[in-house]
């Protein structure tokens, strides 16, 4: 039973010690964040628009936005594929 003890009050500190350093280490986090946050968001947006500024320009894929002027209408057929005017 005194290992049992042991091993669980030993279990229990190794849980204490862990919460103890996540709560020091989240002391430089908004250091980090005040430091480089607006650099890092500026530049990230700045690499989106060359690489989709890039794939819209040079890579030669045809979008097909509009189909307007590329589909001929067919003459209507009625039902059984005959005309309705008669």
């Amino acid at each position: 039973m005194f290992r049992f003890t042991k091993t669980a009050l030993n279990i229990a500190a190794q849980g204490a010690r862990r919460v103890a350093v996540r709560h020091v280490s989240q002391n430089a986090a908004p250091d980090f964040h005040a430091k480089y946050g607006n650099m890092l968001l500026v530049s990230g947006v700045a690499f989106c628009v060359g690489v989709w500024t890039f794939v819209l320009t040079h890579t030669g894929i045809t979008w097909n936005l509009s189909p307007v002027g590329k589909i001929t209408p067919k003459e209507w057929r009625g039902v059984g594929g005959q005309d309705e005017e008669e």
